[in-house]
């Protein structure tokens, strides 16, 4: 193997980390001050102008704070089990593109580290690991709580990820490929949000059941269960737990984006302009990284606005709405592309037609049934 791309692939490896970890600290800054001008306060605003430095002060704090164990806690598997959901967040990430292929001084450089042709597998495989990190914090700290909270997480992430693996193979028909640089080059032309809208939806939905935000955020209900599955970390361990929740957001954001948003590839008013990807290859991270901060806004607003489900309709949303509707998202897509290839281009807009009238059916039903058993219960 060649040396230098083996150290190619170690210096990009260290700097996708060295990202997604000092994003997580300013993420926590992004969401504190849009959650503040949001319900009209202030936010973070005392360490540092304009409260910059807060995300360093907290890391301090955090560094300096005790940390006891439990004394029946399962002490070896209490340590690794932060580890063990903090890793896979920065791994998955190794297979998205940042960015074209690029010349720099005469080099031809890469912005992914691993570009594999079935990326979209990998990242499916990949996700599926973190549950066991939350599942193991909340049963080695024998506390009641946690281990509620890591049943919970269990269940959760298990029931969501049926959807969220159906959402992908809505983008993977669209593009005809698994590997995620071809997906970036299908959507050149069109986005595969306007052509998949509904399973773009159902996509943004189970990611946030799956990184456990509101208002899916059963598994660490301060309110029932005093913070669920992390209840007995604190210092660096919990700080693991908190950094693995906000880097998964960015790596759920970033592969959203490449999915369904054109990933690096320009905005479509840009396209043939000066400011397209393929005359200025290095607007392309710059264009990722604009829609990571729209994507996780949303989820932030999300957080401000729609309160905490219950826990048996969040089960029920899960099983009864989102796997069916995805379903019908993947069948209704590979029908449109059959028709497009076979009768007429144009039967290709028949696919976000029906899947928005299948989702308005469903949100009729679901609002039908939620009405009755209101009605029922008075």
């Amino acid at each position: 193997m060649n040396f230098a791309l083996v150290v190619e692939w170690l210096i990009k490896g260290v700097v996708l980390v060295l990202i997604l970890l000092g994003g997580f600290a300013y993420l926590t800054y992004y969401e504190r001050k849009a959650l503040a001008r949001i319900q009209v306060r202030i936010g973070p605003n005392r360490a540092g102008p304009w409260g910059l430095l807060q995300p360093i002060a907290d890391a301090i704090k955090l560094i300096f704070k005790e940390e006891p164990t439990p004394a029946r806690a399962d002490k070896l598997l209490f340590i690794l089990a932060p580890i063990v959901t903090l890793v896979p967040a920065l791994v998955i990430t190794a297979v998205v593109p940042w960015g074209p292929t690029m010349t720099v001084f005469g080099h031809k450089l890469t912005l992914y580290i691993a570009d594999i042709n079935v990326g979209v597998l990998y990242i499916m495989s990949v996700a599926s690991i973190s549950v066991y990190g939350i599942v193991l914090a909340g049963w080695s700290s024998n506390n009641k709580y946690a281990m509620m909270g890591g049943l919970r997480s269990t269940a959760q992430m298990v029931s969501y990820e049926i959807a969220l693996s159906l959402a992908f193979i809505s983008a993977i028909l669209l593009a005809g490929t698994m590997r995620m640089t071809d997906i970036v080059e299908a959507q050149k032309s069109i986005w595969f949000v306007l052509l998949q809208p509904v399973g773009t939806a159902i996509f943004l939905i189970a990611t946030l059941a799956e990184v456990n935000r509101p208002p899916f955020d059963m598994p660490e209900a301060e309110q029932e269960l005093t913070g669920g599955y992390h209840t007995e970390y604190s210092g660096m361990k919990f700080a693991l737990l908190f950094m693995a929740e906000y880097d998964k957001m960015i790596a759920i954001c970033l592969i959203g984006a490449t999915l369904f948003f054109g990933g690096f590839r320009e905005f479509w008013f840009l396209a043939n302009t000066i400011f397209s990807v393929d005359r200025m290859p290095w607007l392309g991270p710059i264009y990722i990284f604009i829609k990571i901060v729209i994507l996780l806004f949303g989820m932030i607003w999300v957080r401000a606005t729609f309160p905490r489900i219950r826990y048996d309709r969040l089960m029920a949303f899960g099983w009864k709405v989102l796997l069916p509707l995805s379903l019908a998202v993947v069948f209704i897509t590979a029908v449109g592309i059959i028709l497009a290839e076979q009768v007429n281009p144009l039967w290709m807009w028949g696919i976000p037609v029906v899947s928005l009238l299948v989702g308005v059916f469903a949100i009729a039903m679901i609002d039908r049934e939620l009405r009755r058993k209101d009605y029922a219960r008075r």
